[in-house]
């Protein structure tokens, strides 16, 4: 079976394209819109327009790149901005075979030129330089990588968070994980995901980072949004905080780094039974009338 009949393009409801992962059971966006998702849960929360217009460089680094919208939507937002504004991208990415496919069936033409030719660079060769892009797609398991670039000292001014969710890819949403994606936040950095997860938003917290709510897009629960300080962050509802008080907000864990997908959640199933937390099913019968 060819890479094209694995990942067949299916139409969401702004007209963009996404695929469905049949390693995951999961699409890869919401049937809401796969470019208004990137561009409402990524884009807008880490203030990519505003950084364009005080900064003359930025730097992204885009977890699970997959079909390359995150960064497509992060580059027409600047240079649509700023037009000169130089931009170092790291995009990190387990299966190649996606973002090629997308380009290969021209998924990125929504987006105006140079950025669906820059992307089909990147795809076939995994890096690029430009005067105005710099850019390395790397194909890896995220965690290594992450733990690579932490080191290195790398910082990015946005850091998009964009696995399967927690419970079909839980060893991208662990509080090691979580951790080493902190290093890599600049101070004056944000973080943007499209999860609620009280256990992600826990392994936020524990990794020092203040958390907000963002828009929902294509659903009824907000997405997160993170950074080291409160400013111009809303404060989480009472109900959003209270969430993150019961059995919901135990975090993933993966010592090692190494785990596998069973393993991690094996072990969060564990740390639930013997929790004195408030169970989850109160909470929900509490705010929404059943459990």
């Amino acid at each position: 079976m060819s890479d094209s009949e694995v990942f067949l393009p299916q139409i969401t409801a702004d007209g963009s394209l996404t695929f469905f992962s049949p390693e995951f059971q999961e699409s890869f966006h919401s049937r809401a819109g796969a470019k208004w998702e990137a561009e409402n849960k990524f884009i807008e929360p880490c203030q990519l327009g505003k950084k364009a217009q005080e900064q003359e460089r930025l730097r992204i680094l885009d977890i699970c790149y997959g079909l390359g919208y995150n960064s497509a939507s992060a580059l027409a937002k600047i240079w649509q901005i700023n037009p000169n504004c130089q931009v170092e991208l790291i995009a990190l990415e387990l299966d190649r075979r996606v973002p090629q496919t997308a380009i290969a069936q021209q998924l990125l033409s929504h987006w105006n030129s140079p950025i669906p030719e820059l992307l089909s660079q990147l795809a076939t060769s995994y890096q690029l330089k430009t005067p105005l892009l710099q850019a390395k797609l790397m194909i890896s398991d995220a965690r290594s990588i992450v733990k690579s670039l932490a080191q290195s000292g790398f910082q990015a001014d946005a850091i998009f968070l964009d696995p399967f969710s927690p419970p079909k890819c839980p060893q991208l949403w662990t509080v090691e994980f979580l951790a080493l994606v902190s290093q890599c936040l600049k101070p004056t950095g944000r973080l943007a995901t499209y999860s609620c997860a009280a256990s992600v938003r826990t392994a936020l917290l524990l990794a020092g980072l203040e958390i907000a709510s963002t828009v929902a897009v294509g659903r009824n629960s907000p997405g997160t949004v993170a950074s080291f300080t409160l400013q111009d962050l809303p404060s989480l509802s009472v109900r959003e905080q209270e969430h993150l008080q019961t059995r919901a907000s135990i975090p993933y864990r993966d010592p090692s780094l190494t785990d596998s997908a069973t393993a991690i959640a094996q072990r969060r199933q564990e740390e639930q039974a013997f929790s004195d937390k408030e169970p989850t099913s109160h909470w929900k019968k509490r705010w929404f009338g059943y459990s």
